[in-house]
This record gives structure tokens, C-alpha cells and sequence, in this order.
């Protein structure tokens, strides 16, 4: 018996690594913009920090919610789509043959060939071989709404704290602009990990996330100066 070969493949992380990426860059991003805008117009710490609270939580329930409902609504297209092969499937095989027959010869394979494989998988799995050939669905793939949401939440939440963590520790003595600079820094190396961890250039994954942070807070920083006189 041969052994099974096991590949690891970056793909297989674009369901929880999209959420989860997208979650912790929110989360630092548009806290430490509501912190630096809160911070420009008043020094009051209790203000910052209950803004920055404010941020967290609310954040986090919107993104988790966010997720769930989208990625729900593919999820649902996928289970529609799955429906339809299967009554496909029970109520016409010999079309479903040769229409999975003819996508692989639309892919190179010759006609004989073609229809001995569409033949052969469609008695081992049919479902499954029409929804990954011809859907284009495979597990790797598929939607898991559950999953998104609980990890943009718990990555919002911990890229949230950061800059609340950073008034805590550092007091309001210029906070704006050291909140700025530590999110900074944070984003820069949160957008290395992720393009690392999808085979991108971490150069490139860096300056784009930089680049964002710093107009977003810089915005949030000038609205905070020009409106916020007083929070009170």
C-alpha cells in the first residue's frame, strides 16, 4: 500500500486567514484612528479610554456579525448550487456525464478519455466531482461562516486592545502621536505576516497597510483638532 502524499498548500488558509487578517487590521486601524482623534481634542484619559473601549467592543460585534452574514450568504449560494447538481444528478446522469465529460476535454483530455474519467468518477462520487469540476467547489474552498466570525472578532478585539494598551501604559502625554507610531509599526508588521503567510511580497504587504494606516489617522487626527475643541 502506498503511502498518502500530503502537500500543504498557502490556499488552504484564505478561509480563516482573510478573516482573520482583515479583523486584526480593523481592529488597530480604526481604533487607533478613534484613539488619535479622540487624543487631538481633549486630554482627558478617562475620554480616550472610553472612547477606545467603546471602539473595541462594537467593533468586534460588527465585524463578527459582518462575516457571519456574508459569508452566510455564499454559503447559501453554495448549498442552492449543490441542490440543483443533486436533483441534476437523479434526474438526468447521462446529460451530467457528458457535461462533466466535456469540461475535461475543454481542459486538454481527449474525448475518449474524457467520458472513461467522467465515467469512473461519477460512479465513485458524482456530487462531489460536478461541484468541484463544474462549480468549481471544494473543501478547502468552502464557506464556513462560523469560523470567519469568531476570527475577525477575536483578532479585532486583540488588534483593538493594542491601542488602548498603549494610553494605559504611556499616559495621554502626546498620545496621539504615539499611538500613531506604535499602530504603525504594528500594521507594518502585521502585513508582512500576512502576505509572508500567502506567499506575497512582505515588502509589499507592508507599505500598502503603512501607507492606510497613517491617511486614516492622519484624517482622524485633523477632524479631532478642527471639531473636538472640547469632548465634554
Amino acid at each position: 500500500m502506498h503511502a498518502r502524499h500530503r502537500e500543504r498548500h498557502r490556499i488552504s488558509r484564505t478561509g480563516w486567514l482573510r478573516a482573520a487578517v482583515l479583523g486584526a487590521n480593523d481592529g488597530i486601524l480604526s481604533t487607533a484612528s478613534l484613539v488619535v482623534g479622540v487624543a487631538a481634542a481633549t486630554s482627558s484619559r478617562h475620554e480616550i479610554l472610553l472612547a477606545g473601549i467603546a471602539g473595541l467592543v462594537a467593533g468586534a460585534l460588527s465585524m463578527a456579525a459582518g462575516e457571519y452574514v456574508s459569508v452566510s450568504s455564499q454559503e447559501d449560494t453554495e448549498q442552492a448550487d449543490l441542490a440543483r447538481e443533486r436533483e441534476e444528478l437523479e434526474t438526468e446522469p447521462e446529460a451530467e456525464e457528458r457535461e462533466l465529460a466535456g469540461i475535461y476535454v475543454h481542459r486538454g483530455l481527449k474525448p475518449e478519455l474524457a467520458r472513461e474519467v467522467a465515467r469512473q468518477l461519477m460512479a465513485h462520487d458524482a456530487l462531489g466531482a460536478h461541484a468541484r469540476d463544474e462549480l468549481g467547489l471544494t473543501e478547502v474552498m468552502t464557506a464556513r461562516p462560523l469560523q470567519a466570525a469568531l476570527a475577525s472578532a477575536a483578532t479585532f478585539a486583540a488588534g483593538a486592545a493594542l491601542p488602548i494598551l498603549t494610553v494605559v501604559l504611556g499616559g495621554t502625554t502626546h498620545a496621539s502621536i504615539v499611538v500613531a507610531i506604535v499602530s504603525l509599526v504594528c500594521l507594518a508588521g502585521l502585513g508582512a505576516l500576512a502576505a509572508r503567510a500567502g506567499g506575497a511580497s512582505p515588502w509589499m504587504g507592508m507599505a500598502r497597510v503603512t501607507f492606510w494606516g497613517a491617511v486614516a489617522m492622519a484624517v482622524s487626527a485633523a477632524v479631532g483638532r478642527l471639531f473636538g475643541t472640547s469632548v465634554a
